[in-house]
């Protein structure tokens, strides 16, 4: 993560700028030295570009001043100056930024808290190079330091310091995301989440042998096909000492998801590396509230599994049964992440007793037809914890939309043979996906997130750079210091 600092806002004496301006909104003190320092430069490269501050408008400016390398302003728009629209702004300043070491950020109005916009621009300078040999230098990024500039650092600094955590959370999602699924296997991923016992968390994980004395049927399932063993993952935050019904996160980790002996086709699936995104994000989201010593109790657990086709692969028809003692006909092994969910609902909530639980899966294709890539997917079986989700989400960019359960749904899952099967056929996949889940539910307040469309930016967003999102962990973050702390 860059440094971030904060000063008063006064023009800096070198390295970068970045001004964010509302429409029609150049003026004030900052803008008054810039301008001097320029010799009205600045002032008439912004006039012939034509710059008023439009939203998504930006214009740069190259050593503008004795001893700064350059100056970018990024247009605000009309909008009311909302944390979120700080942050957007500072996202697309830092990518402007990205060839400076140093560099300062500053509201040209000095309205607003300068610290939301740094928290958006640190963010979006998450890159991961870590197999990159031969990057040249011109390439890399380079931003290491930025300054926050506004009239009241030691205000800014106290609102930095409570989203640091979340932002270093995220990065543990997005570097887990982004690991090829050659490193990291079920156990390795497992140990990853291990280390954060360092941050206070209680750390729990479960072996090949335990889940089989647990008797995980579904879960063992999917992974009997791989030469990698399974993991499940607890992590505990006991903000509250552990005195009150925790809230319950459960994360699909699929690893590497071939689709098994129902094998999916060959064009990308390489994708299939963030199959294990849900996983990812449980595992982010307890460090970041570890991080920030969240007042609240909250358990994470996630399944770690790899899916693949070997000789001792599971077969469409077998039929498995499941932690719950229900049994389920495995008619397509490319519908797995609902397998290894349904043994961990069931274990944790029958185990922690939770008040609220909520899943997270990159489950379903289905999902990515109804919402493409704009808004994640939510089912719930409590009208209030979907609309305190789709809140949570609104407020840090990461949108749902509520999806339908029905009890036709449910029917949609009846076997021939079994309790019911693992698919309900092509129309309204993510729904009867949901509602197989729901049956693992114990009827606790409960909301799965499908998130198949959001775990991975195929293109630069505003805070998110092309890559791995961590989609969900600011989300559930903000859900918890909205509605439960």
């Amino acid at each position: 993560m860059i440094d971030v600092s904060f000063a008063s806002l006064e023009l800096p004496a070198s390295g970068a700028l970045a001004l964010l301006v509302p429409e029609d909104g150049l003026s004030g003190g900052l803008w008054e030295a810039l301008e001097a320092a320029s010799g009205g430069q600045v002032g008439r490269a912004v006039a012939a570009a034509e710059f008023k501050g439009g939203k998504g408008k930006s214009v740069t400016l190259l050593a503008p001043a004795p001893g700064m390398s350059r100056v970018v302003l990024v247009g605000l728009g009309k909008e009311a100056l909302t944390p979120r629209a700080l942050e957007e702004a500072g996202g697309a300043a830092a990518a402007l930024l990205g060839k400076d070491a140093e560099a300062a950020l500053a509201l040209a109005s000095g309205e607003g808290e300068i610290a939301h916009a740094l928290v958006g621009a640190v963010l979006r300078s998450y890159s991961f190079d870590h197999y990159r040999t031969k990057q040249k230098a011109v390439d890399k990024p380079r931003l290491k330091r930025i300054m926050g500039l506004g009239a009241d650092a030691a205000a800014s600094q106290a609102v930095w310091q409570r989203h640091a955590p979340v932002i270093a959370g995220a990065f543990i999602t997005r570097d887990l995301v982004s690991e090829p699924a050659n490193v990291l296997t079920p156990p390795e991923m497992a140990a990853r989440a291990a280390r954060l016992a360092k941050l206070g968390l209680e750390v729990e994980v479960l072996d090949p042998d335990e889940l089989a004395r647990l008797k995980f049927g579904a879960l063992l399932g999917v992974a009997q096909g791989s030469t990698q063993p399974p993991r499940v993952v607890i992590l505990r935050w006991d903000g509250l000492g552990g005195k009150t019904d925790p809230l319950l996160f459960v994360g699909k980790g699929v690893t590497f998801d071939s689709g098994g002996i129902s094998i999916k086709g060959a064009a990308g699936m390489e994708d299939m590396k963030w199959d294990m995104g849900g996983a990812g994000t449980v595992i982010g989201l307890m460090a970041a509230l570890a991080g920030r010593g969240a007042k609240v109790d909250a358990i994470g657990i996630v399944g770690l599994v790899e899916n693949m086709p070997d000789g001792n692969a599971q077969r469409p028809g077998d039929v498995v049964t499941s932690y719950s003692g229900q049994t389920i006909e495995v008619i397509n092994t490319d519908a797995e992440g609902r397998l290894v969910l349904a043994d961990i609902l069931w274990y944790a909530q029958e185990r922690f007793k939770p008040r609220v639980t909520i899943d997270l899966a990159t489950l379903t294709g289905a999902v990515i037809v109804a919402l493409g890539h704009e808004f994640g997917g939510v089912f719930s079986n409590d009208d209030d914890l979907a609309a305190k989700l789709i809140v949570a989400g609104g407020a840090v960019g990461e949108k749902l939309w509520h999806m339908p359960l029905a009890e036709s749904f449910d029917k949609a899952i009846k076997s021939d043979i079994a309790d019911m099967k693992n698919v309900g056929g092509r129309p309204a996949g993510a729904s009867t996906a949901a509602a197989f889940l729901q049956r693992f539910v114990n009827k606790t307040p409960w909301a799965h997130l499908d998130i198949a469309g959001m775990a991975w930016a195929d293109k630069d967003l505003p805070t998110v750079p092309k890559g791995a999102s961590a989609y969900g962990v600011r989300l559930l973050d903000e859900l918890v210091a909205r509605f439960y702390e």
